[in-house]
């Protein structure tokens, strides 16, 4: 009777094992994501196939993009024929090697950024050879886009806890993606503090956000809004980032929810549109920007971050980095050199087609950038600089110049200083002479302190993201 007792008892015990491990294998296949799904990388919710936005959260998917891919490795794939790769953070849309391509379709631009279809690619090699930035090399793996970005992970904090990265730095340039991945940082901020001790003095600040362009800015009105003891650093004036945004024109498909404003919605306007809305922002918010103070180290110590400028070091406990991607580029020190029609970096040449153009240097992105315009229709490019020849440059980029130089496609001003910049003509002293030069735009590239450095310095870990041409992978983000 007792063995009875005993064989129901195990059995009724194994029974009630069972269906509970049924039922946490149901639980756990409802939340993994269906065939097709992808999964937030905020709040972690499955999203259906072909969703724009989080169900869950409502946060746009694409500001996850390049979190989400995968990190690139150092071997190459075994199996598979060579295809192009294009390096997204150096593209600049010239059109060169879609011009050099022999397969019809195989690289094409899209966005002003090379897309490379991997069916059509034969990996003939024209295309690197062409490239003026070095943007393309050849590959056997899976992806057909490369970008060096910072190690990010949910939120966009990096792996140095309380230190966040935001915007262009991040690796995507688009507006909308900028404001709202501040937004979203902030957010994640201003929950941390909600949950933290209320601290026992006003030092230091809750959040220092370094930089005022898009996502700065937008990162500093959730701050704001939120009532948080925030501190906005700018190296120059306000909004400089945009005031030296490389693009021509602006376009905006759709609107963007900026923190206590609304939808913003820029179509096809200029830069100096764009900033007349981000100062209205600011006045009818009460934001405050703190101008004319750069950031040239930010060191993390026991209990909080130290951010130095050349006017002394503030405290935070937490810090967001909304820098551009292209650092802090040098300027001439003229007269009329923050005109609007100067850049310091180009990131879409077709928008100078058909124009006179200056570009003034003497280094391997000036020579590129010149390479580059020359490849537009009906552009004429002026390259000045100082020195009596080309140093050191990319062997590549000095048999670029000269075959564009014998055919007339540039002209090159050795021995030449640019003086004055006016609004539609560029002073230059060359041979003891001033001399008038007639231009649409002027692009300057004599160098500068790239961010990454000092994102280095921090501790920032800085990886070769892959994205292949169906996106990054689906994953949620950890």
């Amino acid at each position: 009777m007792e063995t009875w007792i005993t064989l129901l008892a195990f059995g009724l015990i194994t029974a009630v094992s069972i269906a509970w491990h049924m039922r946490g294998s149901r639980g756990a296949a409802s939340k993994r994501s269906a065939p097709g799904s992808s999964r937030c990388g905020g709040c972690g919710a499955t999203c259906p196939a072909g969703s724009e936005r989080c169900p869950s959260c409502g946060v746009p998917l694409q500001i996850y993009e390049v979190i989400g891919a995968p990190v690139a490795s150092n071997q190459e794939a075994e199996a598979g024929a060579a295809h192009a790769v294009v390096r997204t953070d150096s593209c600049v849309g010239c059109g060169a090697c879609v011009d050099v391509c022999p397969e019809p379709g195989a690289i094409r631009l899209e966005g002003k950024l090379a897309i490379v279809n991997r069916d059509l690619c034969r990996g003939h090699g024209e295309c690197v050879r062409a490239c003026p930035v070095g943007g393309i090399f050849l590959s056997t793996g899976a992806a057909v886009q490369r970008v060096e970005v910072p190690a990010l992970g949910a939120h966009f904090e990096s792996n140095v806890p309380g230190l966040f990265v935001v915007g262009e730095l991040g690796g995507r340039g688009l507006i909308k993606n900028a404001v709202n991945e501040g937004r979203v940082a902030m957010e994640e901020v201003v929950r941390r503090i909600a949950a933290a001790p209320a601290p026992a003095r006003p030092e230091p600040y809750d959040v220092i956000v370094v930089g005022s362009g898009p996502a700065g800015l937008s990162a500093g009105l959730e701050a704001h809004r939120a009532g948080l003891r925030y501190l906005i650093l700018e190296r120059g004036d306000l909004s400089d980032s945009i005031r030296r945004y490389p693009r021509h024109k602006i376009l905006m498909a759709e609107p963007v929810k900026v923190p206590m404003y609304g939808d913003l919605w820029v179509a096809d306007a200029s830069k100096e549109s764009l900033l007349q809305v981000w100062q209205t922002i600011i006045e009818r918010t009460g934001l405050k920007v703190s101008t004319g103070l750069e950031v040239t180290e930010v060191t993390k110590s026991a209990s909080h971050f130290l951010v130095r400028t050349p006017k002394g070091v503030c405290a935070g406990r937490n810090v967001m980095l909304a820098l551009g991607r292209r650092g802090t580029p040098r300027r001439l020190g003229v007269a009329g050199e923050a005109l609007p029609h100067v850049f310091y970096d180009i990131v879409e040449m077709e928008a100078f087609r058909d124009a006179r153009v200056l570009v003034v240097g003497g280094g391997d992105s000036a020579i590129e950038s010149a390479v580059g315009l020359a490849h537009q229709p009906g552009t004429k490019v002026t390259l000045s600089y100082r020195g009596d020849a080309f140093g050191r440059i990319k062997e590549r980029n000095r048999e670029k110049l000269d075959v564009l130089r014998a055919s007339g496609r540039v002209e090159v001003l050795l021995q030449s200083q640019v003086r004055e910049i006016r609004a539609d003509t560029a002073m230059l002293e060359t041979g003891g002479e001033m001399k008038a030069l007639p231009v649409d735009y002027i692009v300057v590239r004599v160098g500068g302190e790239a961010p990454y450095e000092m994102l280095r310095r921090a501790g920032i870990s800085i990886v070769m993201k892959e994205l292949t041409a169906g996106g990054p992978e689906e994953r949620a983000v950890a």
